[in-house]
């Protein structure tokens, strides 16, 4: 049985790790969203990886509910408090380890 401890694991190290600008470590969690976290092109990978790795049925799995993602410009939050509207879902860790327990992508 595969536990959220592992799906965890894989993810960060799959994923770049990220640092503040004092080069303090932020280690990926499991509900951080992935798109904010990291470049789409290294999501893509890990999410490949870990479907093969972890045996998920990815044929649920629509990467267009999911991309583009808009980040939000580091000055912006100084000019306005709402964030960007986002047309796309979130991802997290979380929801690769639900569906690795399932054996099948459970969201969309």
């Amino acid at each position: 049985m595969v536990t959220n401890e592992e799906v965890l694991t894989f993810f960060r190290n799959k994923l770049p790790e990220q640092a503040t600008l004092m080069f303090k470590s932020i280690p990926l969690q499991m509900d951080d969203i992935l798109q904010e976290y990291c470049d789409s092109d290294d999501i893509i990978y890990a999410i490949n990886d870990a479907v093969e790795h972890f045996n998920i049925d990815s044929s649920g799995l629509n990467l267009d509910n999911y991309f583009p993602w808009y980040t939000e410009p580091f000055f912006r939050r100084w000019f306005t408090k709402e964030p960007p509207q986002q047309i796309s879902k979130p991802l997290t860790v979380r929801m690769f380890a639900e569906s690795a327990k399932a054996g099948h992508w459970l969201y969309d």
